[in-house]
């Protein structure tokens, strides 16, 4: 399987968790929330499987969550859910590549 494609299935699935707990919650505009959240996500699953940095996989996917993860973080100030999903998120992706 190409990395794209394997960056593709991650970042939808991290997508999707990440909208999840979404759906219970009230926001002034849900569907644009929802989107942007699915969009952010995909974005770090999809980065992580298709860049090389000389480090191990773990190492690069927390470091891709962290970093993509931050501008959400500042916007909504929500450091702490945004930045963890981000860093977690990436870490289990990071872990899948090879």
């Amino acid at each position: 399987m190409s990395n794209i494609l394997k960056g593709i299935i991650a970042g939808v699935i991290f997508g999707i968790v990440s909208i999840i707990p979404m759906m219970f919650m009230t926001f002034e505009d849900k569907t644009r929330a929802i989107t942007a959240s699915f969009i952010s996500r995909f974005a770090i699953g999809f980065v992580i499987f298709n860049m090389e940095l000389p480090m191990p996989g773990w190492i690069k996917g927390g470091l891709v969550g962290f970093i993509l993860s931050l501008p959400d973080a500042i916007v909504t100030k929500q450091y702490g859910p945004i930045l963890g999903l981000g860093l977690v998120g990436g870490v289990i992706c990071g872990i899948f590549t090879k």
